[in-house]
């Protein structure tokens, strides 16, 4: 991902773009990170971000967003959005060690189907599933993919956790354009 590139996969998703978004996130958090704009190009700015990051945090310094440069990167943005994160006015799935197990079905399942319907618009790698409250294939599919994309054990089990971070993703990718819209 280094260089002055501009990646974009018809607008279904922009690595760089997610990058400079999370780096500019974490400056709220590391006073030593720049805040960047969210261009979607690796410029010079970009560029330097990943290296003060990877200075600070995660050596060695090389400003190449490897795998494991990304993954840490990922990690810090997560613990960072979960300790930020204002209490939700909407808490839908069942409470705290709550687990929806392959197969299993429960009405409310209906909803982060819908949400992961919606997402996979704007998300590369969602698969569309069935609105029936039933977790089967597809919905354990992008459980899992949401577990990955979070850091977090690949179970398939709509678990709390999971839930939150798919609320999260609604939050950034969904809710935040449509306040942006005039």
């Amino acid at each position: 991902m280094s260089g002055t590139t501009q990646l974009n996969w018809d607008g279904q998703s922009n690595p760089i773009r997610n990058l400079q978004y999370m780096l500019r996130r974490l400056a709220g958090k590391y006073d030593f990170l720049p805040d960047l704009a969210v261009d979607g190009i690796f410029g010079e700015n970009t560029l330097e971000a990943v290296m003060l990051f990877q200075r600070e945090l995660f050596p060695p310094v090389t400003g190449v967003v490897d795998r494991s440069t990304w993954d840490a990167i990922v990690k810090e943005w997560s613990k960072w959005e979960q300790e930020q994160s204002p209490p939700r006015m909407l808490r839908i799935f069942p409470g705290e060690g709550h687990e929806v197990q392959p197969g299993a079905g429960g009405g409310y399942l209906i909803l982060p189907q819908m949400i992961f319907e919606v997402l996979r618009n704007k998300l590369e790698g969602i698969v569309s599933t069935p609105l029936d409250g039933v977790h089967g294939v597809e919905s354990v599919q992008n459980t899992k993919w949401l577990q990955n994309l979070a850091q977090l054990e690949e179970t398939g089990v709509m678990n709390r956790e999971t839930w939150d971070m798919l609320t999260r993703l609604y939050e950034m990718f969904v809710t935040a354009d449509e306040r942006k819209k005039p």
